[in-house]
């Protein structure tokens, strides 16, 4: 069986970093409807919210605006220093990009989601939204 085909577009990327699972880096992508923040590892995405230190952000999106990934608006945001978040929808449910500081100087980007009678979930998945959403978060988050 042939493995899964990779969209392979306009891209940029921060690390390598490292963690209890090896080895890893965080790629900005355009893909069909939006962009796609993953981290990869050996060639293949990570079933996880992409985390990577504060003080990379910046670089990533001066790159992601060089390579045609993002415009000026999304790049112009700094290294986030606080929590930010973008709201939206998932069908009938409330829906958030958040960027979230965590202890080691690490910021985790994440959607999260409002589940009935059990609060906020957090995907542990590759986030993919429009670039509107990321420039919201961002911008709340390094402002």
């Amino acid at each position: 069986m042939d493995p899964a085909p990779q969209f392979k577009g306009p891209h940029a990327t921060a690390g390598p970093y490292s963690d209890d699972d090896g080895g890893y880096e965080v790629r900005l992508e355009r893909v069909p409807g939006g962009l796609r923040l993953a981290s990869w590892s050996a060639g293949s995405i990570r079933r996880a919210a992409p985390t990577l230190p504060a003080e990379d952000i910046p670089g990533l999106l001066e790159r992601a605006a060089e390579a045609g990934v993002i415009d000026d608006e999304v790049a112009a945001n700094g290294p986030p220093s606080r929590e930010g978040a973008s709201p939206g929808r998932a069908g009938e449910l409330s829906e958030e990009l958040r960027v979230e500081p965590l202890d080691d100087g690490r910021v985790r980007l994440a959607r999260w989601i409002l589940r009935p009678n059990r609060g906020w979930e957090l995907q542990e998945a590759p986030v993919m939204l429009p670039a509107a959403r990321y420039a919201e978060a961002l911008r709340r988050a390094s402002g």
